[in-house]
């Protein structure tokens, strides 16, 4: 994998292309000053100091219990640290504040690759949803997964010359609360022709799916053909699509062949084996019955980066649930 190829991945490159067929999403570049409060522990964790007063959240986050810890007596300390100001950027959340009311009042961030999924719990909605850039700034300082994008963006490339890109970006996305899990699939591109496409949420099982099979299949295969293949210049990529109650489709994201990307349905091993010459039937798969449900993947690193590279503990947890699957499916058919 090239640095080129992950770049193209990142929302504000692909997003003015696909604008058209996509979410409606604002996107800022961040300061510099913003990425260093992201990525600061030193200290008792502070959300930036408000220019409005609609923001519900406090300033500072902690357990009134241990209110005493960040308590300083006279005299003791550093005098320089104690009158350290709250961190504050105004410019940035009027930015952000005019994007949020633009975009229908609620929005969900995501910074030039990663979402900051694996700190939804700490919302007072438990998603993404945001409403203020208190919330926004909540999310993206309590995320241990967008360590990726600040860090390690380029650790799999084989020409890495970096550990960063050179500038990082927030995209606002328009937050819609009736999106159904069910009918979000990722695609695999190899050799610019599509190859496969899985189901997305692996771990429930939808019995529209096996109904509409045929038709969701024709859809995402003409809308490959027609929206993105010509659009997009990397030979070998996966890209997430929605499909609307009116059939229409949405591009949600692009992601790098391989590397940390979730090959869900398939493993890499079978996809890097598709020669993707034109004329082969794509291989669509939909998690068929209860019993072949994923299991939940619930860790501190977003779903679309966990490393299940051959050897990885994700990977012989997921040969492990598939070997036992197929056992329990080989003696229900013995008990018929």
């Amino acid at each position: 994998m090239k640095e080129e190829e992950v770049n193209r991945c990142q929302i504000q490159e692909w997003y003015p292309k696909f604008k058209s067929v996509s979410i409606r999403t604002q996107i800022h570049e961040l300061p510099e000053s913003f990425i260093q409060y992201l990525l600061d522990d030193s200290g008792p964790f502070l959300l930036p100091v408000s220019i409005y007063n609609d923001d519900a959240l406090p300033n500072r986050i902690h357990n009134p219990e241990e209110e005493e810890d960040y308590q300083v007596s006279e005299g003791s300390g550093d005098e320089s640290e104690q009158s350290s100001p709250p961190p504050s950027f105004p410019e940035l959340e009027l930015k952000i504040k005019e994007s949020i009311e633009s975009l229908g009042g609620v929005v969900f961030p995501k910074l030039n690759w990663s979402s900051p999924k694996d700190s939804a719990w700490i919302s007072t909605t438990g998603s993404l949803r945001c409403a203020t850039f208190s919330e926004i700034a909540l999310l993206l300082r309590s995320s241990e997964s967008l360590i990726h994008d600040l860090c390690h963006a380029y650790d799999s490339c084989s020409d890495k010359s970096s550990s960063r890109p050179q500038n990082f970006f927030l995209a606002l996305r328009k937050w819609y609360p009736s999106l159904r899990p069910e009918m979000e699939f990722r695609c695999f591109v190899r050799g610019q022709n599509l190859v496969g496409i899985s189901q997305r949420e692996v771990t429930t099982f939808y019995p529209i799916l096996l109904e509409k099979k045929i038709d969701l299949e024709r859809l995402i295969q003409q809308f490959y053909e027609d929206d993105v293949r010509l659009k997009f210049e990397s030979e070998n990529y996966t890209f997430d699509v929605y499909v609307t109650k009116d059939e229409r489709i949405k591009v949600l994201d692009f992601n790098p062949w391989g590397a940390f990307t979730l090959p869900l349905l398939f493993d890499w091993e079978e996809l890097e084996q598709n020669t993707g010459e034109e004329g082969n039937n794509v291989d669509f798969r939909i998690v068929e019955s209860q019993c072949a449900v994923r299991p939940g993947l619930k860790t501190a690193v977003p779903y679309d980066y966990l490393d299940t590279s051959t050897g990885s503990g994700w990977d012989q947890f997921l040969r492990n649930a598939d070997m036992e699957l197929q056992r329990q499916t080989r003696s229900s058919e013995a008990g018929a």
